[in-house]
């Protein structure tokens, strides 16, 4: 006798505002402007400007549109200026349907890849916002253009001059392009545009906060001893700036800390990627503000005359069969581009929330890194940390950080940076993975050249300090720093 077994099951179905959400939130902002490009391409309902007015907005808040409405329409007049022919004729008008969006199959689990752009992109941008007249600006191109994959211009400013003279007939003097060179130098990331390392170091350190005094003490140390720092005479060094050992320890951290190739391709590919910032994370004398890059708050609206097109039609005559069927069409259509835009809207705006809700999050659970850049006072922290703060799924969490960054005092850091591991200590807490590789790093730094730390070693050692880590552990962080093992790092 066959089995028969009834079984019930309860699936959940995306509206297609939730799809054009999710779609919305996972691209960067160096996509996103692309993709409006394309929604206002299909959408006549759709324009770029400020909101329009309550008396319009408030007429078609409704969320939900029903076929059967579309009943009381009458004749079909064309609505001058718009030629409603040509979409009808391209769109699926039964149901709200936008290119791009539903899950399919094959990116169901695939997460994007953060947004770059090349760092030569990049610094053209940024070149843009300075409004220089047309002759700084092609100076301001040759200079990027002379910016080696690692950040430096070594070519003399004397060839540069030449190359302007020779390939486009700009005839100019080093004063002036040393004029030009000072505003690339402030552009992102810091350092950028340096003629060696001293330079590079110093232009970092010169957006630091100068009332610091380990600041001050590092800017005299990279002016004043930069060859005594690069040998490492730092008694010397001491002795001369006359400071005591917690201020002068904590000077070399900060140099250290310091990037010495702000063009961080190091791959040898000068189309390599650079980070576009989403958000921009700023220090007011100890108050973090947070704001989005201005890319991610385009001024969208409903068009008016769309919106005033279904009080045309209701006034018409309802009288005529015979044109029913296009008045309905038609009105259809309407209804259609209106909810789409509408819905678009709402969508970029609930993408705007959302990012700033996550990112200060972010930034408030890593205080302390946010204030100073201190590496190793970031602090464990995972997806579920930051969902549970600001009450949404960690799956939201997860597409805001797979594929977003923030551009700090410091530099521009994928938010997935800031999401570590956690390691136990004995105290109960949890140690970032960074904190221990920065202290793994320390004492391989400070060990015996002649007789280096073995992963053993190395872990009694942190074990110690009370970090609770195994030697498979120390030999992995080990490998991720790029360090060869005890018998490789031996010196006579």
């Amino acid at each position: 006798m066959q089995k028969l077994s009834l079984n019930q099951s309860l699936q959940q179905r995306l509206s297609p505002q939730q799809i054009q959400f999710i779609k919305l939130l996972q691209i960067p902002t160096a996509e996103l402007e692309q993709r409006i490009e394309e929604e206002l391409e299909v959408n006549p309902a759709l324009e770029e400007g400020m909101d329009m007015d309550d008396r319009v907005k408030d007429e078609y808040e409704e969320d939900d549109y029903s076929n059967d409405d579309y009943d009381e329409y009458g004749e079909y007049e064309r609505y001058e200026g718009l030629d409603v022919k040509q979409y009808l004729d391209q769109d699926d008008y039964a149901g709200y349907k936008m290119y791009g969006d539903g899950w399919g199959d094959d990116d169901r689990d695939v997460m994007p890849v953060i947004a770059t752009s090349t760092l030569a992109e990049s610094l053209v941008q940024q070149l843009g916002y300075l409004r220089l007249d047309a002759r700084q600006e092609s100076i301001g191109l040759q200079l990027i253009g002379s910016i080696e994959e690692d950040g430096y211009i070594r070519r003399p400013l004397r060839s540069i001059c030449n190359d302007l003279a020779f390939t486009q007939n700009i005839y100019t003097t080093e004063e002036e392009l040393s004029v030009i060179l000072k505003k690339v130098q402030t552009f992102e990331p810091a350092g950028i545009g340096a003629r060696d390392l001293r330079e590079c170091l110093l232009l970092q350190l010169e957006r630091k906060d100068f009332e610091d005094i380990e600041v001050e003490i590092a800017i005299k140390i990279i002016t004043d001893f930069f060859d005594e720092f690069t040998k490492k005479h730092y008694e010397k060094i001491q002795r001369r700036l006359d400071v005591d050992d917690s201020i002068m320890k904590e000077a070399i951290r900060v140099i250290t800390r310091l990037n010495p190739k702000p063009g961080n391709t190091g791959s040898g590919d000068s189309t390599a990627a650079y980070l576009m910032a989403d958000f921009i994370v700023t220090n007011n004398n100890g108050k973090l503000d947070v704001i989005l890059n201005s890319k991610n708050a385009p001024e969208l609206r409903v068009s008016r005359s769309f919106a005033e097109m279904l009080d045309t039609y209701d006034k018409t005559d309802k009288n005529g069969s015979a044109q029913h069927k296009s008045i309905k069409e038609t009105v259809t259509f309407v209804k259609q581009k209106l909810d789409a835009a509408k819905w678009f809207i709402d969508a970029i705006k609930q993408r705007q929330q959302t990012l700033l809700k996550t990112m200060k999050a972010i930034v408030e659970y890593q205080r302390d890194f946010f204030l100073d850049g201190d590496e190793s006072k970031l602090r464990p922290m995972i997806l579920k940390d930051i969902a549970n703060r600001i009450e949404m799924d960690i799956s939201t969490v997860s597409r805001v950080a797979n594929s977003k960054a923030v551009q700090t005092d410091f530099g521009i850091y994928p938010l997935k940076y800031f999401f570590s591991e956690g390691i136990a200590t004995d105290s109960g807490e949890d140690a970032s993975s960074r904190e221990v590789k920065n202290i793994l790093k320390e004492l391989i730094e400070n060990e015996p050249k002649n007789s280096p730390l073995s992963d053993d070693k190395l872990e009694k050692m942190l074990n110690k300090r009370g970090y609770n880590i195994a030697r498979r552990t120390v030999a992995k962080y080990r490998e991720q720093l790029n360090i060869p093992v005890a018998r490789l790092r031996k010196q006579l």
